[in-house]
């Protein structure tokens, strides 16, 4: 009997250590970045078409506060409320004092400096796509802006989902290399697909979401439940969205529906971005959200 306990507890001790190793932070190789120089002008785009200052700026900002990036909007989920960080230059209380790399880990890989598991309310997994000359570029642009010291307002999360260990788990469940549309024939899709799959990251909202909170790819961009608990997000296949690419393109440029409808709730910021974009990319957009399938499974 003492041998066969003793079995079990060894067995238990293997398990949680393979555990504890499989669910560490998993960070970018060192050398990556090594030597290359970020370009702000360039960076500005991609921080626009990632949205990065409709969350991060804070509550009711408007105008040219919007880049301050001090943070405090609240997120509701049925995980708990997540409070976005200050991400200004502010080297305390933003990310200031942070590499290059420290920065590109956050984004692509969703590991803080500290080596601590960030939560996925961060869209990372969206990020992870993102080419490292763009990520580079993002840096340099955040740089140039208002540094803030507003500290950072703790989420309000509770226990299981307080353990940031367990946030490793999740990642080996829903982190991917793959993109969705796995088959893109000309430039324009491809850049469609980057834009909406990545930087825009608008499965985040579009898609339904599993019982553990990630995405389920099969039903891509057919919409979702409002994660604040009130109405559901549209879905974007063409099956759910029968405009043509033309209104798709336009209504990312002014808000307007073909039926005079206007954007609302968290789409006015989303139309505000794109519409500083250039027309090519509004276009790359609809052309992909055109080529998905009815029902939003890609097999």
């Amino acid at each position: 009997m003492r041998k066969a306990i003793g079995i079990v507890v060894l067995a238990a001790i293997a398990a949680a250590g393979a555990g504890w190793v499989l669910t560490a932070p998993k960070r970018l190789p060192e050398a990556r970045f090594t030597g290359m120089t970020g370009d702000p002008a360039a960076g500005e785009r991609v921080f626009t078409a990632a949205g990065c200052a409709s969350c991060h700026h804070a509550p009711d900002a408007s105008g040219e506060d919007k880049l301050v990036l001090s943070g405090g909007q609240r997120f509701a989920s049925d995980y708990g409320t997540f409070v976005a960080p200050n991400i200004s230059p502010d080297p305390e209380n933003g990310i200031g004092d942070w590499g290059l790399a420290d920065f590109a880990n956050a984004v692509m890989r969703g590991v803080s400096p500290s080596g601590q598991h960030l939560y996925p309310a961060f869209p990372y997994t969206a990020y992870a796509h993102m080419r490292d000359k763009d990520v580079v570029d993002l840096w340099a642009y955040l740089l140039t802006l208002p540094a803030s010291e507003t500290p950072s307002p703790p989420h309000e999360v509770g226990f299981p989902f307080n353990i940031r260990r367990g946030v490793g788990a999740w990642k080996l469940l829903y982190m991917s290399d793959d993109w969705v549309m796995s088959d893109v024939p000309d430039a324009q899709l491809e850049r469609g697909r980057y834009l909406v799959e990545a930087l825009a990251h608008c499965g985040e909202c579009h898609t339904p979401r599993d019982g553990l909170g990630g995405l389920d790819t099969s039903a891509w961009l057919t919409g979702a439940p409002n994660p604040n608990g009130r109405g559901s997000i549209p879905g974007l296949t063409p099956d759910r969205l029968d405009w043509d690419a033309g209104s798709i393109a336009y209504y990312l440029e002014s808000g307007f529906t073909p039926d005079y409808d206007s954007a609302g709730g968290h789409m006015v910021a989303v139309v505000e971005n794109f519409a500083k974009l250039d027309p090519a990319d509004r276009e790359a957009v609809a052309a992909y959200l055109k080529a998905l399938p009815a029902g939003g499974a890609m097999d």
